[in-house]
């Protein structure tokens, strides 16, 4: 078993949880499976050999999966961000996430796994921080109208355009 980090998000899926973190690697760089592991004993979860474990790193984060039957499903109050340098970035990941998931408003997509997250251009914190609250106001009122998060469209927006 890896080293627990101090926090290390665990995440409960009701089945095909090592499909989703290899699926996951398979997208972010400095990415891997570090274990996969079954456990050998009944649990609450389920019989022994049905709960599996796997222990996994996206993007350099340390993350725990397991596969332990329908509990509580994966909603939005607990969502993944991917901060995208450019358009071509949020592109990729919107693409490769959603496939086969739920595209939603404002950069937010549901995957094919149940879990959400969120695929936002780095340059959109910058620009709804900015002193200046009517230029913020314009990229928020913009954003809100996105699905997929549009770099050209929130310039224009900040620019006023």
């Amino acid at each position: 078993m890896a080293s627990l980090n101090k926090i290390t998000p665990f995440l409960w899926y009701a089945e095909k949880a090592e499909e989703a973190a290899r699926f996951y690697v398979s997208l972010f760089p400095n990415s891997h499976i570090d274990s996969c592991s079954v456990m050998n004993a009944d649990s609450p979860s389920g019989p022994a050999g049905s709960v599996e474990v796997v222990e996994f790193t996206i993007g350099g984060q340390p993350m725990t999966a397991m596969k332990a039957g329908p509990m509580d499903p994966f909603n939005h109050s607990i969502s993944f961000v991917v901060g995208c340098e450019d358009q071509a970035e949020v592109d990729k990941y919107w693409d490769a996430l959603g496939k086969d998931g739920v595209y939603e408003q404002c950069g937010w997509l549901r995957d094919k796994y149940g879990l959400c997250w969120q695929i936002v251009p780095k340059v959109l914190a910058e620009m709804m921080k900015d002193k200046d609250r009517a230029r913020a106001g314009r990229v928020t009122q913009a954003m809100l109208k996105m699905k997929k998060l549009d770099i050209a469209g929130l310039n224009r927006a900040y620019d006023g355009n």
